[in-house]
């Protein structure tokens, strides 16, 4: 073969190879630049600038910013880093100068201008648009939570989008008339920031046609202490207006809502808003700005703006009221009958009645006693069918035991519910006063660190009431293991303790100075101990003041654990003692004879016995016996 043979050969394969070779790096190029625009698409991070109009905590824009910021977060393709700041000095009756901190934002983002500027409120809006030439000139800006009229039309450009709401006055006050149209009077609450004596002034001018119908009475120029002493002296047919206070004529600032909680607590006329952020807990309703909205158009436009749409091309209409809406508890705290309601209203917060609230636990009961009189009279005619009964009968006992703890905790609500009120109490009025004492130019701190002790004592407490009353009501199936028999009977004491000290009733415990093991279900052994107990304080319930007493041990007998619960009641009649714990059969008025065969049956699946006798000195003694674990 010839040399300029070869060489013909090898070019073709050059060529082949050099061309597969291009190819390769040019897939490999394209690729890498697709990848870059990608993670450039979906990685860089996008700056948002978000300016509070007086604080954070200042409603209703704390809530319109919280919601904002939260949809933010959801719909953002990119990562956000979220900036906020506060001007603080609109909450101020006589703002100071804003030069400071015009020189603090423009020295944070020089460099680094935010990718969009959100404003929530007139205050913030105002100074996002006076200002935005030194601080972010190029940076899009939506202009949100804002009422129409305070917009600065003539400072408006390509780069800026308004999310506006209009309030309407006027239909809010036909609002009060229609569902009160006894109404002679109306107390106007707004504060006397500047935004707040734009609003006064406007509200004057709005509500003339008024004047003849019913009688405004203004309180812009009171202090917010001064305003509830008149709240809560106000004459019959009056209505409060609630318009905003972030700062009263005294020039106290109030943050987030506990104006409108403390008025709500003293007030003696309902209170009318159209603010959604001051509806649920303390106002009547009515029409009103829902959140949701203006949410929706705000995010939807930072998202559209940080995705490369033009601000210019995104218009809004002002955001007018939404269909009325009602809180029930305030409907019927003041007797507003639902007939008086626009139509289209919706009404919320409705309480249940107490079938909706309970039918599934009134259906429960209903069904087990039916299933367990069944099984009681299939017994008795199909022996042979023995070992198939005791497996339903044991499954049906868990779900009537835990039917039975239902019933032995309700009468246990209201001593439970005042264990709970004392350390919740305790916990408000600590949190309170910290609450003032941060207020203070030098708050002392030894004493908040002290306050704070208390509250995280008082919450230990209060969540070991509950813990122990979750621990009763849980609903398990039969659960044998080993357990401390004086813890369980402790626990269960402390949970009938404070029933027990409102009828005037001495219970004791003895327990064993030995610890006493046994394998069982303790949640089902606390229940045949909290029927017992209960039994015992009704027994003595007509016995005089000093002659009350239940009292509770625990004992080694041998090598079984001993419970014994005595009462100083009049004892139980000796014709009853044989029947005692038969189903059905009671000596209470009221009862169903159910208590002591559970107790009886729970006992008996622990391999142990329960009895029953009268003691030589009076009053009846119940023992219960267990085997003690190995």
């Amino acid at each position: 073969m010839s040399g300029g043979a070869c060489k013909d050969r090898v070019k073709p394969r050059l060529a082949a190879a050099l061309l597969c070779l291009g190819l390769l790096v040019a897939e490999c190029l394209f690729a890498g630049q697709a990848g870059a625009v990608e993670r450039s698409r979906r990685g860089e991070l996008k700056r948002v600038l978000l300016l509070h109009s007086f604080g954070r905590e200042f409603r209703p824009w704390s809530e319109y910013a919280r919601d904002i910021k939260a949809e933010l977060e959801r719909q953002s393709p990119w990562p956000l880093d979220i900036q906020e700041h506060a001007l603080l000095t609109a909450r101020f009756n006589n703002p100071g100068p804003e030069a400071p901190f015009v020189e603090y934002l423009h020295s944070l983002y020089q460099g680094a201008t935010p990718d969009i500027v959100v404003s929530i409120g007139a205050p913030a809006a105002r100074f996002a648009q006076k200002y935005r030439a030194r601080l972010f000139p190029d940076a899009p800006l939506i202009l949100t939570a804002v009422e129409h009229r305070l917009i600065d039309r003539a400072n408006l450009g390509d780069n800026d989008v308004v999310v506006a709401v209009r309030n309407d006055f006027v239909a809010a006050f036909d609002n009060i008339l229609q569902v009160l149209p006894d109404t002679k009077s109306v107390a106007i609450v707004v504060g006397a920031s500047p935004l707040e004596r734009f609003w006064t002034e406007e509200l004057k001018r709005e509500l003339k046609p008024f004047a003849e119908r019913i009688e405004l009475v203004w309180y812009s120029d009171l202090s917010f202490e001064e305003i509830l002493k008149r709240s809560s002296k106000l004459p019959s047919h009056t209505a409060l207006f609630w318009g905003l206070m972030s700062v009263d004529a005294a020039g106290v600032v109030y943050e987030s809502d506990w104006a409108l909680r403390s008025l709500h607590a003293v007030a003696n006329a309902p209170i009318f808003s159209y603010q959604e952020p001051f509806f649920g807990e303390s106002t009547v309703g009515g029409p009103m700005h829902l959140i949701g909205e203006t949410t929706s158009r705000t995010v939807s436009a930072a998202i559209g703006i940080l995705g490369g749409a033009k601000p210019a091309s995104i218009n809004y209409e002002p955001i007018a009221f939404a269909a009325p809406r009602y809180d029930w508890r305030e409907l019927q705290r003041w007797d507003i009958s639902e007939s008086r309601l626009p139509k289209g209203s919706t009404i919320l917060f409705r309480e249940p009645s107490i079938w909706q609230r309970y039918h599934w636990q009134m259906l429960m009961i209903s069904a087990v006693f039916l299933v367990q009189t069944g099984l009681i009279s299939g017994l008795l005619h199909e022996r042979r069918r023995r070992r198939v009964a005791e497996v339903e009968s044991r499954q049906r006992l868990a779900e009537l035991a835990h039917v039975n703890r239902y019933s032995a905790v309700g009468e246990l609500t209201t001593s439970i519910a005042h264990e709970l009120n004392q350390p919740l109490g305790s916990i408000l009025t600590n949190a309170e006063t910290a609450e003032l004492m941060l207020r203070a130019a030098q708050p002392d701190l030894v004493e908040i660190q002290q306050i704070l002790a208390d509250i995280r004592r008082d919450d230990q407490r209060a969540s070991e009431v509950i813990r122990r009353l979750r621990s009763v009501l849980k609903k398990t199936p039969f659960e044998v293991k080993h357990i401390e028999l004086n813890d369980t009977v402790r626990e269960a004491i402390d949970l009938v303790k404070a029933l027990a000290q409102g009828r005037r009733i001495t219970l004791s415990y003895l327990p064993a100075l030995a610890g006493l093991h046994v394998k069982g279900d303790p949640v089902q052994l606390q229940q045949v101990i909290l029927n017992l107990i209960i039994n015992a304080m009704d027994a003595i319930s007509d016995a005089e003041a000093g002659k009350r007493e239940v009292s509770v041990a625990t004992q080694l007998a041998g090598n079984q654990a001993e419970i014994r619960i005595a009462d100083t009641g009049p004892g139980i009649p000796a014709s009853d003692l044989a029947n005692l714990f038969d189903p059905f059969f009671t000596t209470k008025p009221q009862g169903m004879g159910m208590g002591l065969a559970i107790a009886r049956t729970i006992v008996e699946a622990h391999h142990g016995t329960i009895a029953a006798a009268n003691q030589p000195a009076g009053g009846a003694l119940f023992t219960i016996r267990l085997p003690t674990a190995r």
